[in-house]
């Protein structure tokens, strides 16, 4: 039987590979299911190959969830330009993109909170995290209405309620539904209540 020949890859091309191959593990069986191994084969290299690029499985996963942040930070950009309107509505925004961001994609966004399977301290990871978190500091500091609590206070507690929502919807404790007064989804409705508590 004839071996099937590996396609070839230009120079830089293999760490992009192995990238996308470890999403698609992470997008079938999630974060714990991504080993060298696996993604090696379904990048069609050998097992040996991926050590020039990622040292080891926590260099490969902290890549991966350094690039779903980017990746998590142009939803987001992309929905709070379409909003046109008080800084309210531009929080209001950014946090229901980060909503439906870990509804539609599960172990994506279970990637993100793992710290048991990345480097911490990894330089380009933090960047990327902290992107995300400081545009939505700088939203909240652009309201005008009289503070209850500080920016940072307040982007704490917008991102647990959005975190705590879609792991409960994740896990199964939480089904969607619809506010009964606003007629609203559920994920939306709860933004505009703590938004309102928060008075921003």
């Amino acid at each position: 039987m004839t071996n099937r020949k590996r396609a070839p890859y230009h120079h830089g091309n293999l760490r992009k590979a192995l990238l996308a191959a470890a999403l698609k593990v992470l997008d079938k069986a999630g974060p714990d299911a991504i080993t060298i191994r696996e993604v090696a084969r379904l990048a069609g290299v050998s097992h040996a190959a991926p050590v020039n690029h990622f040292k080891d499985r926590t260099a490969l996963l902290t890549a991966v969830a350094t690039q779903l942040f980017q990746e998590l930070d142009a939803v987001i950009e992309k929905q709070t330009e379409k909003t046109q309107g008080k800084p309210v509505e531009k929080v209001s925004s950014f946090i229901n993109a980060l909503i439906a961001y870990g509804l539609e994609h599960p172990n994506r966004y279970r990637l993100l909170w793992r710290r048991d399977l990345v480097n911490n301290q990894d330089e380009a990871l933090q960047q990327a995290m902290d992107t995300i978190y400081d545009k939505l500091v700088a939203t909240l500091e652009r309201s005008t209405r009289k503070k209850r609590y500080d920016k940072h206070t307040s982007a704490v507690a917008l991102w647990s309620l959005a975190h705590g929502y879609v792991s409960m919807r994740l896990d199964g404790n939480f089904v969607p539904m619809a506010d009964t007064i606003t007629k609203q989804p559920r994920e939306q409705a709860i933004v505009e209540a703590v938004l309102a508590a928060l008075n921003i």
